[in-house]
């Protein structure tokens, strides 16, 4: 579950201090040994799916919080903590490192003011960590992080009152958190029935194990993570310059043959809707025929013309090299007339496309695998056209990292806790211009209640869950981020999985295709869906993902 090597408890009796250099060369060590054990922290997911990372996530999370300190670090234990604590904020990513970066930040706030750390500080900053830690999550689970920062906090502090020396305190945090990770499938079946402890226990685990590594005379060696990045929403492309958006209002309306009709009159062409009311939006040259048509089939309302091409020239020509240096964030030619911009998490070129035609301002790089920093996100909320923000996190590893930017922007912001990749874009389509963020966030979140997602994969290892056995390599189907099915084929999981997502009752199904799947594979899965849902409008479209063959939406 952990490390191959352990560390021996050490009895001495000395009551030696740190400043903040030695402090921070624990720390570093610290992010050092939690890198070499990336791998085996990534591959304790529960589920069986080529994208854990947990690991990860609390990599760069202390690596961005170690680069905050830069070479010039505070001798001055209180000062360093701060700093540290501040970096880890701005630098975390996934639900995991977010914990993490409150476990820093309550271990700043008890070392204060302090100039070295002693035994009994360093018990109390690790007790006052885990309980910023589970203040900062709304819904604490037991058999988790908090769960291991806890119990060795209260080992660290029973041996401080009985004496113990510096690294006796943090031994006997790391020997607990050794046991408390163990005890983590006793406390949370969903570990016990995959056959795996807690990663994010694990992950803290090791952190603590490099500290005492360094304190008994240890280097370990550091390695370089590469680091993600935000996308910028490029220029409109083709010969198209004006996004037209509007509803049609009406009676006996036929989703499908407005969605063709919208096709002869330009591209990135987004029809859904139902008998009585169709959203539509296209990019085109001549929005009056678009309309044209439109009125002829019953009342149109909230109209939205923009002209893309002139937004972007005077956009790009406000532009100056040192606004925002090496930010990799641009705000797009795209945005909503009423004030209020839309910012997404998405990857794979077709999913960003998808989102950047319905216009949001910023699509941030990043999903599954993939997490984007609170920093990144912060950035792309603050450069963002409009004094208010929503964000779609798409990916339920990123939302509180979303909830911790909303916290740190100085703009109006609402994170609409979108789960997966489906919901944002039913998100977005639920979206009115001609109305406030409030309203907007509510319609949002109900539009995200209505929508399934399944998703397609390969086994990366053995596990056995939900009354499923499945072996490596095996084709899994999720449902709404609960494995549902297991085969040795696409062919075969895809019955079972269709039938989990109701998809028999859905209105409109979307097949998104992965990066490793070509148009004509994926037409396979839409032959499938038309003899399974005769009713169902359904849409194939190249979503570019990786990891996951396919993305299905239901609605």
């Amino acid at each position: 579950m952990g490390s191959s090597e352990r560390v021996p408890v050490k009895s001495t009796t000395n009551s030696e201090e740190l400043d903040g250099i030695a402090l921070l060369e624990g720390l570093r060590s610290s992010g050092a040994w939690l890198q070499r054990h990336l791998n085996g922290i990534n591959a304790l997911n529960v589920f069986p799916v080529p994208d854990g990372d947990t690991g990860t996530n609390m990599s760069l999370t202390i690596k961005a919080a170690l680069a905050e300190v830069g070479d010039h670090p505070d001798a001055e234990v209180g000062s360093l903590a701060q700093t540290i604590a501040h970096g880890a904020l701005m630098g975390a990513r996934g639900n995991s490192g977010v914990i993490l970066s409150q476990i820093l930040r309550g271990l700043a706030r008890a070392l204060e003011g302090r100039a070295t750390l002693d035994p009994a500080s360093l018990a109390k900053a690790l007790t006052e960590g885990a309980a910023t830690a589970y203040k900062g999550v709304m819904k604490p689970v037991e058999g988790t992080i908090l769960t291991v920062a806890r119990e060795s906090a209260a080992a660290a502090e029973r041996t401080a009152a009985a004496g113990g020396s510096l690294r006796d305190v943090l031994a006997a945090a790391y020997e607990e958190a050794e046991a408390s990770v163990l005890r983590t499938p006793r406390l949370l079946p969903v570990l016990a029935d995959a056959g795996v402890v807690d990663a994010g226990g694990t992950g803290y685990a090791r952190i603590l194990e490099g500290w005492l590594r360094q304190m008994d005379g240890e280097q370990v060696t550091d390695v370089q993570l590469a680091e993600k990045s935000i996308e910028r929403v490029a220029a409109p492309e083709g010969g198209y310059n004006y996004d037209t958006q509007f509803l049609i209002k009406g009676r006996e309306l036929v989703v499908e043959e407005i969605r063709a009709a919208m096709a002869t009159f330009g591209d990135s062409v987004v029809v859904a809707g139902d008998e009585t009311l169709v959203k539509v939006h296209v990019h085109c040259d001549l929005p009056g025929k678009a309309l044209d048509y439109a009125v002829g089939l019953g009342d149109v309302t909230d109209v939205v013309i923009e002209n893309m091409e002139l937004q972007y020239r005077e956009f790009m020509a406000k532009q100056v090299p040192a606004a925002v240096p090496n930010s990799g964030i641009a705000t797009a030619a795209n945005q909503m007339t009423n004030g209020i911009a839309v910012i997404a998490v998405a990857s794979g070129d077709g999913l960003k496309r998808v989102f950047e035609s319905l216009g949001v301002a910023a699509v941030i790089e990043g999903g599954q695998t993939m997490n984007p920093s609170t920093q990144e996100i912060l950035e792309a909320i603050e450069q963002a056209a409009g004094a208010q923000v929503i964000v779609l996190p798409n990916n339920g590893n990123i939302i509180l990292a979303a909830q911790q930017a909303k916290e740190l922007a100085e703009k109006q912001v609402e994170v609409v806790p979108t789960r997966t990749v489906p919901q944002g874009i039913s998100a977005l389509l639920a979206f009115n211009y001609q109305t406030d963020l409030e309203s907007n966030v509510s319609f949002m979140n109900e539009a995200c209640r209505h929508v399934t997602t399944g998703e397609i994969t390969r086994a990366v290892r053995n596990a056995q869950l939900n009354g499923l056995c499945i072996q490596e390599g095996q084709i899994i189907g999720l449902v709404d981020g609960k494995l549902v099915t297991a085969a040795c084929s696409v062919s075969e999981v895809l019955p079972p999985l269709l039938e989990r997502m109701n998809v028999p009752d859905a209105e409109i199904v979307t097949v998104y295709y992965g990066e490793d799947v070509d148009e004509e594979q994926a037409s396979q899965i839409v032959d499938e869906l038309e003899q399974t849902c005769e009713d169902a409008e359904i849409e194939l479209l190249d979503g570019g993902q990786a990891h996951y063959w396919y993305i299905i939406s239901a609605e």
